[in-house]
């Protein structure tokens, strides 16, 4: 059977990668090309809501990237905690239902406190979804996920997919499944990106860098 390319994914995951490199090249520091790939995937939401996608899925920040350097996390938290009421008011604009993907507990308190917020005022919204990993990694997601079942005292043989992916950070999406998955910036790898909810997600490899 033919796959209809007219269907719109309901839900698009996207790894945003070559801020860095895309400053470098036109000479501005690490922080202000992160600030250009915020300002234009702020563009990119609106357009994807209005062309009817439902959830966008966005991964800011990994587990590994705190063995950055101490000065650059900073700004970057900075940076977040700077966007973070920009990105809400988006998605109360949309009725999104904004889901944060990864560990709250390593997160300043100041922004950990706006993404705790920003989940509870939004808990009612069904139009439209957005998450944002942040802090996040696949296998880090997984052995929580594990930890957490084994911790509720499960028994090994009533658990099931729906078991794992009820406690999976995406547990509260509407759509925690994506049907297509980008990254940004020339890498043709997933790294561990959602690893579990993309079995079935289709790729795409763009060259272009977030910006």
């Amino acid at each position: 059977m033919q796959k209809d390319t007219n269907v719109m994914p309901q839900h698009i995951a996207m790894i945003l990668d070559g801020n860095r490199r895309w400053a470098k090249n036109e000479g501005k520091n690490v922080i202000e090309g992160h600030k250009a790939g915020a300002a234009t995937i702020l563009e990119m939401i609106r357009h994807l809501y209005k062309r009817g996608v439902h959830t966008v899925t966005l991964w800011v920040f990994s587990t590994e990237n705190w063995n950055r350097s101490p000065l650059q996390v900073k700004a970057l938290m900075m940076l977040f905690q700077n966007l973070a009421d920009p990105y809400f008011e988006e998605a109360v604009r949309h009725k999104a239902r904004f889901v944060h993907l990864g560990r709250k507990d390593r997160i300043p308190t100041a922004l950990r406190k706006k993404i705790e917020e920003y989940e509870k005022k939004s808990a009612d919204f069904t139009d439209h979804g957005l998450n944002v990993a942040l802090d996040y990694g696949g296998r880090d997601e997984f052995l929580r996920a594990v930890q957490n079942i084994v911790h509720n005292n499960v028994p090994a043989a009533s658990i099931t997919e729906e078991t794992i992916s009820a406690h999976l950070d995406t547990r509260d999406a509407m759509y925690p499944q994506p049907d297509l998955i980008i990254r940004t910036g020339g890498e043709q790898r997933m790294s561990g990106f959602l690893i579990w909810q993309a079995a079935y997600a289709e790729y795409f490899f763009l060259k272009k860098i977030s910006t």
